[in-house]
C-alpha cells in the first residue's frame, strides 16, 4: 500500500501508512503546559481520533485558542446530554443562548429542575470524565439514524433528517446515546474537567472556561436583560412552534414561510415602536444613542427607529460618530503597532461633548467631516441646530459607555444595546452562536459593498471580536433597552450569497477551516430567494435592496 507524507508546523515531514490517526503525533506538538484538544488537517479541524489517508499538512489545535475551547464546550454539552437522557429519559434537554461563559438549559417538563437534580446531573458528568471515556464518531445509515433518534425522544433532530437526508449519517455515541455530529469533540472525557452547573431561572446554565484561561472557570456576571430579551423570543417561538432549523425547513417545504417572514418582520418592527415609545414617555431625551457588534443591524435599525420617532412627532437628526476622530497622527496604536480606530481614545470626546451641549442649549453648531484618505477632520461648512421637536440619533460602538458622553445627563440620553439573538436552534442539543448569524452576515455584505472575499472578512474576524469585547459586551447592561436585530429565517436567506463565497476559500489558506464550518453549519437550513425579503428589513442591509439609502 502506497504510504502518505505527513508535514508539521516545523516543515519537516515523515511517511507513514494511511489511515493513521493524529493521536500518533500528538508528542510532535508538546508545549508546557498547552493541551492538544483536536488539529487540523490541512486546515481542516479534525478530531485527535480521526483517519489520515491522503498526504496532509498537520497544525496543533490547542485548549487555550478559540477553535480548541469551541471544541470543549461542544464536548461537554454532548456529555451533558449523555447523562440527562439518563436522570430524565422522558424529557427534552433544550439547550438555549449564552449567559457569562455559559449555556442556559431547560428540561422540558412542567417545573423547574430542582438543585438536587442539576448536582445529580453534574456528578454524573464528573463521574464520565474521571472514567476517561472515548467519545466515538461513527457513520451509520440513514434508516438506523432516524430509529435510534425516535428512540431517543430527539425530536427536533429527527425532523432535521426529513430535509438533510444523506444515506450515511454521522453521529457521536457514548454507549447507547448518540446525536448529530456538528464538529469535532475530545477524543477522550479526560480533557473536560472544567465545568459547572448551577440553578439559573427556570432551567440551569453549564458553565465553562475562556480559552485565554482553560483551567479556571471566570466569575459569573449576569446579563438580566440579554435574558429576558432572549425569554421573550424563545416564548414567541414556542407560541408558534418554531423553534429549531427543522421547523423553519418545514415551513419552507410547506410553501407557509412567507407568512413567517411577515410575522417576524412585524414583530420587530413593534420592538423598535415600543423602544420609541419609551424615549417619548421619559420626556427628556435630546440624545438617542446605539451600539451593537459587527454587523447586528446599527445603521438599518437608527433608519427604522427614525420613522418610528417621527411617527409619535419627532424630528430626528443623525450625528455621525466617525465624524469625530481625532486624526490619523494622534490615534493610539494596538500592542502590533497598528492604528487602533476602536478605542474610544480615537474619537474626540471632548468635542463630541461640547457639541451635543451647544445643541441642547439652542446653539448652531458646525458639523465635522472625516477625510479617511488622509486620516484628517474637516469642515466643510455643513451647520446644524436642534428645534423642540428634534432629536439626535447617534450610532457606533461606545454609544453605551457614559465616558463618551461624560457631560450629558443621564435623563437627556437614551441607549440601546443591539444583538443579533436567534431564538432558533439547531436541534434540541445544538445552539446557533450569535456571532456565527453576525460573521454570515458581514461575510454577505463586505463581498457584496466592499469588494472582499470570505477570506479577507474570515482574517479579520477575531481582530473585530476583540475590539467587541473591550468596547460593547463590558457596557450592554446599561442600555435603557435591548432589540433583538436577528430575524429567524435570515440564514436561509443568506445560505444563497454564502455558500458560494465560503466555497471559493481553498485548504491551502488558514480560513478553510472556519469557511469550512460555516458551510457545514449553512448546510441545515433549506433556502429562501431573496424576493421574499422585504424591502425595509435589515437584512437588505447584508444582501442590497434595501429601501433605506446608507
Amino acid at each position: 500500500m502506497k504510504k502518505i507524507t505527513i508535514t508539521f508546523p516545523n516543515n519537516t515531514s515523515i511517511e507513514a501508512e494511511p489511515n493513521i490517526r493524529p493521536l500518533h503525533f500528538v508528542d510532535k506538538f508538546a508545549e508546557s503546559g498547552r493541551n492538544v484538544i483536536a488539529v487540523k488537517v490541512n486546515n481542516e479541524i479534525c478530531s485527535l481520533d480521526s483517519t489520515i489517508d491522503i498526504n496532509a499538512t498537520l497544525e496543533p489545535v490547542y485548549e487555550d485558542t478559540k477553535e480548541g475551547a469551541a471544541i470543549y464546550r461542544r464536548s461537554l454539552c454532548f456529555i451533558l446530554a449523555v447523562v440527562a437522557h439518563r436522570i430524565f429519559p422522558n424529557s427534552r434537554l433544550l439547550v438555549g443562548h449564552s449567559l457569562g461563559y455559559g449555556y442556559y438549559y431547560t428540561i422540558d417538563t412542567e417545573e423547574t429542575p430542582s438543585t438536587e437534580e442539576i448536582l445529580t446531573l453534574k456528578s454524573e458528568m464528573e463521574r464520565i470524565v474521571e472514567e476517561d471515556r472515548i467519545i466515538e464518531t461513527e457513520v451509520i445509515s440513514y434508516k438506523d439514524a432516524c430509529e435510534h433518534f425516535e428512540s431517543l425522544g430527539l425530536i427536533e433532530t429527527r425532523k432535521q433528517l426529513n430535509y438533510r437526508s444523506p444515506a450515511k449519517i454521522q453521529i457521536n455515541r457514548l454507549d447507547d446515546f448518540i446525536d448529530l455530529y456538528f464538529g469535532p469533540l475530545v477524543s477522550s472525557t479526560k480533557m473536560l474537567k472544567v465545568f459547572d452547573l448551577v440553578p439559573y431561572q427556570e432551567g440551569f446554565l453549564l458553565r465553562f472556561p475562556t480559552h485565554k484561561n482553560p483551567n479556571v472557570l471566570p466569575p459569573f456576571e449576569d446579563q438580566p436583560k440579554l435574558f429576558q430579551i432572549y425569554k421573550r423570543y424563545k416564548d414567541w417561538g414556542k407560541r408558534l412552534n418554531i423553534t429549531s432549523a427543522a421547523s423553519l425547513n418545514q415551513l419552507i417545504h410547506d410553501n407557509k414561510v412567507n407568512e413567517f417572514i411577515d410575522i417576524t418582520e412585524t414583530l420587530q418592527v413593534k420592538c423598535i415602536s415600543d423602544i420609541a415609545s419609551q424615549i417619548q414617555k421619559r420626556g427628556t431625551v435630546r440624545v438617542v444613542l446605539i451600539a451593537g457588534p459587527s454587523s447586528s443591524g446599527k445603521t438599518t435599525t437608527s433608519k427604522k427607529l427614525g420613522l418610528q420617532l417621527q411617527a409619535i412627532g419627532y424630528a430626528p437628526k443623525l450625528i455621525s460618530l466617525d465624524s469625530y476622530y481625532v486624526g490619523r497622527e494622534n490615534t493610539p496604536r494596538d500592542e502590533n503597532g497598528n492604528y487602533d480606530y476602536e478605542c474610544l481614545e480615537a474619537l474626540d470626546v471632548k468635542q463630541i461633548n461640547e457639541d451635543l451641549l451647544s445643541l441642547f442649549a439652542g446653539k448652531t453648531i458646525n458639523l465635522p467631516s472625516y477625510d479617511f484618505h488622509e486620516g484628517k477632520r474637516y469642515y466643510k461648512g455643513d451647520t446644524m441646530s436642534l428645534g423642540p421637536n428634534d432629536i439626535l440619533v447617534m450610532e457606533g460602538i461606545h454609544g453605551l459607555n457614559d465616558k463618551l458622553t461624560p457631560l450629558v445627563p443621564n435623563d437627556k440620553k437614551f441607549k440601546i444595546y443591539l444583538s443579533a439573538l436567534t431564538q432558533l436552534n439547531l436541534d434540541d442539543h445544538n445552539r446557533i452562536p450569535t456571532s456565527d448569524n453576525r460573521l454570515i452576515r458581514r461575510i454577505v455584505r463586505d463581498s457584496k459593498f466592499r469588494g472582499k472575499s470570505a477570506t479577507d472578512t474570515i482574517g479579520m474576524w477575531d481582530s473585530v471580536q476583540k475590539g467587541e469585547q473591550l468596547h460593547i459586551f463590558p457596557f450592554q447592561n446599561n442600555a435603557d433597552a435591548m432589540l433583538n436585530t436577528a430575524l429567524d429565517y435570515e440564514l436561509s436567506v443568506l445560505k444563497v450569497y454564502a455558500d458560494p463565497l465560503l466555497r471559493c476559500v481553498t485548504p491551502m489558506q488558514k480560513e478553510y477551516a472556519e469557511a469550512s464550518r460555516l458551510l457545514a453549519f449553512l448546510g441545515n437550513f433549506s433556502t429562501i430567494p431573496a424576493t421574499s425579503v422585504p424591502s425595509h428589513s435589515i437584512i437588505r442591509e447584508f444582501i442590497g435592496g434595501s429601501a433605506f439609502k446608507y
